[in-house]
């Protein structure tokens, strides 16, 4: 530089550019900015809100310093409508993979706070290629959504983008787990991506939905809020769509992680057993758990959590068809599926979402190596005009599909009612389990002793001058004579009959004679599921 020249700070700035600690100096500046998202005001914005950043949220989610970005520097490549003067810091969202509890996940968190975290062409393309990293490694991948959906000013090449985020949550499918947390709006097109996904996880401030409340009103004239369509209440009680339901985004990433601990990273391991107590020789409060009486109700989860190691049961769309309960826990370690009938809810009958919920639970255990253990206590499928035309049989199918085609260790406890078809869809020996034991107070049947005994003992009953005693007596003789373990125990339909004090200690054993089965199927593409 000449000696009578100014030096102004952008000549200083040119200089810097041409030394090593220049060039560091700008990525440096260049991050910073990147890492800041759309701005401290729109981030103080989404603080306000009682939200964290798109970065906060993978922060949060994995290990400490276990994040590698990739695809920081992505631009668009849109010029319409303005775009090409648009700094997008990261395109929207922030890809990149990390350790969760030590294992390797691959996960894309999608920033409000940059153009609404709208998804475009290359915001798309960095979320497939996360996803194709997940294929490649075997690892889980995740999905933040905090998007106001299609960059509507890249037209079809963001509807092009969302076709291929699709594409590859199918290709995915019963590969790697896959896991959709839904922090904000995730509305449209975007719904689907996290529909195709194994789980998900909703906040309470979270919105889903195919279409807003102001086209509904415009096309039907119906006035709703979006909390109405698309909150975690209307998409876990009504629709079925959500799993989770989690009050902030720190518990939903909570969730999340503790999710995640239950399921192996692909599907050609098994989830990690974890250090364990050996199980007690009798747990003598099982006993007295679930009432002799079929007509009392009761909370199957008390009997779930005391078979449990440390009594830790982690309980999957509680707010979704009730009247069966699913959910994750560990047994000397080792991670396995529950299903059961819940008494407490319409007795534990099962009906079409019931069925929905539980042939897909099923699936998924069987892609990723989970044993499955079914309780069973329940009257039947429910019966009415309602559930007939909307395709009970249909739904009740799939169920049977879920458990036949399954090829997991599969352990059935038969804890009282076992009743007609619902006997068969809840594992029985001839949909392939590969243990059933049922305690004493088991009543296993075409259908109850009350009903039974009006068609079997129907002239006796209308020929007895005493109808109403005589039929007392015809039903404790029907019950007695079928409605036992002991009949089903000695057609080899029940492997054993035990003690509930037992239980704990049966299936832990049963479970590590069966753990290693290999099962053998005719080879085919893949079975036709009733849909």
């Amino acid at each position: 530089m000449a000696a009578n020249a100014i030096e102004t700070p952008e000549l200083k700035l040119v200089a810097e550019k041409t030394t090593m600690d220049g060039k560091i100096a700008e990525l440096r500046r260049k991050r910073a900015k990147i890492e800041l998202g759309g701005g401290k005001q729109r981030i103080e914005k989404h603080h306000a809100a009682g939200l964290l950043t798109a970065r906060e949220r993978v922060e949060k989610l994995v290990d400490p310093e276990s994040f590698q970005e990739i695809g920081a520097f992505a631009k668009h490549r849109s010029t319409y409508f303005g775009m090409a003067d648009k700094d997008l810091p990261a395109d929207g969202v922030v890809t990149g993979c990390a350790t969760v509890d030590g294992r390797l996940v691959h996960l894309a968190s999608q920033d409000f706070t940059v153009a609404g975290g709208a998804a475009g062409e290359v915001h798309c393309a960095k979320i497939t290629e996360m996803m194709q990293l997940s294929l490649k490694t075997g690892s889980p991948f995740v999905f933040i959504n905090d998007s106001g959906g299609a960059r509507v000013q890249e037209g079809i090449d963001s509807l092009a983008g969302y076709a291929t985020v699709f594409y590859n949550n199918t290709l995915l499918s019963g590969l790697v787990p896959q896991i959709s947390i839904i922090c904000g709006p995730c509305a449209g097109g975007a719904a689907y991506s996290p529909a195709l996904t194994d789980f998900i996880i909703q906040t309470k401030k979270g919105r889903m939905f195919i279409t807003g409340p102001s086209v509904i009103k415009q096309v039907t004239g119906e006035v709703v809020t979006s909390e109405q369509l698309g909150g975690p209440a209307a998409q876990m009680n009504r629709s079925g769509v959500v799993h989770l339901i989690a009050e902030d985004d720190a518990g939903a990433l909570d969730l999340c992680r503790r999710l995640l601990s239950f399921l192996p990273s692909n599907n050609l391991e098994e989830a990690p057993r974890l250090p364990y107590n050996l199980p007690r020789e009798s747990d003598p409060a099982l006993n007295h758990l679930v009432p002799v009486d079929a007509k009392v109700a009761y909370d199957v989860r008390t009997v779930i959590s005391r078979v449990l190691d440390y009594q830790d049961f982690f309980e999957i769309q509680p707010g979704f068809a009730a009247n069966v309960v699913i959910g994750f826990g560990r047994i000397q370690g080792r991670s396995v599926g529950i299903v059961a009938n819940q008494p407490n809810v319409l007795a534990g009958v099962l009906d079409i979402d019931a069925s929905d919920k539980v042939a897909r639970f099923v699936r998924f255990c069987n892609a990723f190596n989970t044993p499955l253990v079914t309780f069973v206590d329940t009257p039947g499928f429910l019966p009415g005009i309602e559930q007939e035309y909307g395709g009970i049989i249909r739904h009740g199918a799939k169920m049977l599909f879920a458990y036949s085609a399954a090829t997991v260790p599969k352990i059935t406890i038969i804890l009282r009612k076992a009743y007609g078809g619902a006997y068969i869809a809840m594992c029985s020996k001839e949909l392939g389990a590969d243990r059933v034991v049922a305690w004493p107070t088991a009543e296993i049947a075409v259908m109850g002793a009350e009903g039974a005994a009006e068609i079997v003992f129907r002239h006796e009953i209308d020929a007895a001058e005493n109808q109403v005693e005589r039929r007392k007596e015809l039903i404790e003789l029907y019950r007695s004579t079928f409605a036992n373990p002991y009949v089903s125990a000695g057609r080899r339909l029940v492997d054993d009959v035990i003690e509930p004090a037992e239980t704990t200690k049966y299936l832990a054993q049963a479970l590590a004679a069966v753990s290693s089965k290999r099962e053998l199927r005719p080879p085919k593409k893949h079975g036709l599921i009733p849909l």
